[in-house]
């Protein structure tokens, strides 16, 4: 058993209290979201137009769907939206075109 057994009186600071204040007119979150997926929306379709591959249009989904998550928790997604949109689709070509050469070289490869 502990024989030290000392009380010691809690002690507390004094009460702090502060006013909450508004910080006036924001835009409403619902507003901002039916503008961003407008926007990925054009800029999908408008990609998707572009590109002659039907294989291309889960990779270039994926690639908004994936631009569109980078650039939500941004304070400005409306504005970075579209290079980050860019880039991705830049990223995903590429890739398609990678893997279109791996498979092409594979086959010449299997068929000799």
């Amino acid at each position: 058993m502990n024989a030290n057994q000392n009380r010691m009186a809690a002690k507390f600071a004094p009460e702090i209290r502060f006013e909450v204040r508004p910080l006036g007119h924001l835009p409403f979150r619902a507003n901002l979201e039916s503008e961003f997926e407008k926007l990925k929306s054009r800029l999908l379709a408008e990609e998707l137009d572009q590109v002659e591959m039907p294989e291309m249009n889960a990779p270039l989904r994926r690639a908004a769907n994936e631009a569109a998550a980078l650039a939500w928790v941004t304070c400005y997604p409306l504005l970075v939206f579209p290079t980050l949109f860019e880039e991705k689709c830049d990223l995903a070509k590429r890739q398609a075109e990678r893997q279109a050469r791996i498979y092409e070289d594979s086959r010449e490869l299997v068929c000799v």
